[in-house]
């Protein structure tokens, strides 16, 4: 399969921690082109990324016809409208989570690019990893029973308040950045969605942001749990506990990519791992991607699914201010 040709919105640290490796080594996209609102940074960023053009703007990097594809790792707050510039220039978009602000958002955006017939897809990385695949087939299958609950924690310290991440005007918090997760992981192990919520939410003093984002999802028959938080220990851990045992991933969305990683399954015999082979999961959803892109197939990830995830978070925003249960998708 011939690369797809990469362009980037941004000189973000995200890309440079979490796909710059991954992108250099891909044996199905290739780094193109690099935009910055400031050309210096995007010259010397592209030097060490390998990008083979270099911008001084967003838009430079849609206009080279050269560009197949865009990964968007911009500030949230200017995700559904890069993904709307990106259609119109017939770029297929690979967007950071998440995908928008609101469901609202995200339906315009996301059908605004189907209706240019531009593939969009949602940056969960974590779907491809073996891990995943894996600890779904073993619920799917029984292994623990019928599932009860779902616990999830995810969290680090974030206390430089520069970072947008702190910023309330660019879609900062824990629930944008991290609490997705937690939503989206839920929704794919009990292939459903949730009903209603309600949250507990507690917001930086001075930024406004949500710090600490505590939510229930109730899916009918199963209710799931999850705590995320920008003001603690960096953690990590989703518990799926079922009628005959338990599931546990001890690094569920940012596990090392060259060592294996461990499924801790627990019932009435005893305790045994199994793990997970050692993958870039970030590698992994690049090749499915280009893939899908090159022979003219759906995303990987349908945009109803980030529509869907959207629809959650809301939901749980509205209950931290209304202090009761609010059904999602309202």
């Amino acid at each position: 399969m011939e690369k797809v040709k990469l362009g980037v919105l941004g000189v973000s640290s995200h890309y440079g921690l979490r796909m710059s490796i991954p992108v250099a080594k891909s044996e199905s996209v290739k780094p193109w082109a690099l935009g910055s609102r400031s050309f210096a940074r995007a010259e010397r960023a592209a030097k060490k990324w390998g990008f083979s053009k270099a911008y001084g703007s967003y838009q430079e990097v849609l206009d080279n016809p050269e560009v197949e594809a865009v990964y968007i790792p911009l500030p949230n707050d200017m995700h559904a409208e890069w993904i709307r510039r990106c259609a119109d220039a017939g770029k297929a978009v690979l967007c950071e989570k998440p995908i928008a602000l609101s469901k609202k958002e995200a339906i315009e955006a996301l059908e605004y690019a189907e209706a240019k017939g531009v593939l969009a897809m949602e940056t969960f990385m974590y779907r491809f990893h073996p891990q995943w695949i894996r600890a779904k087939e073993l619920i799917d299958i029984g292994e623990i029973g019928e599932v009860r609950t779902i616990h999830t924690i995810f969290g680090f310290n974030l206390v430089d308040q520069q970072d947008i991440r702190n910023q309330m005007d660019r879609g900062g918090g824990a629930l944008y950045d991290i609490g997705c997760y937690a939503i989206s992981s839920s929704r794919l192990l009990l292939n459903k969605e949730p009903e209603r919520v309600i949250s507990l939410i507690s917001r930086d003093e001075t930024s406004r942001v949500d710090i600490v984002s505590s939510a229930i999802l109730d899916f009918g028959d199963v209710r799931t749990l999850f705590t995320v938080s920008m003001r603690m220990a960096v953690r990590q851990k989703v518990s799926v506990y079922g009628s005959i045992g338990s599931l546990t991933m001890i690094l569920p969305f940012n596990p090392f990519p060259d060592v294996p990683i461990e499924l801790i399954i627990r019932n009435r015999i005893g305790t045994r791992k199994i793990f997970a082979k050692p993958a870039d999961q970030y590698g992994l959803m690049l090749d499915a991607f280009a893939k899908a892109l090159r022979e003219r197939r759906s995303a990987p990830i349908p945009s109803t699914d980030a529509i869907a995830n959207m629809a959650v978070i809301d939901a749980v925003y509205r209950s931290e201010n209304s202090g009761s249960w609010e059904q999602v998708g309202q």
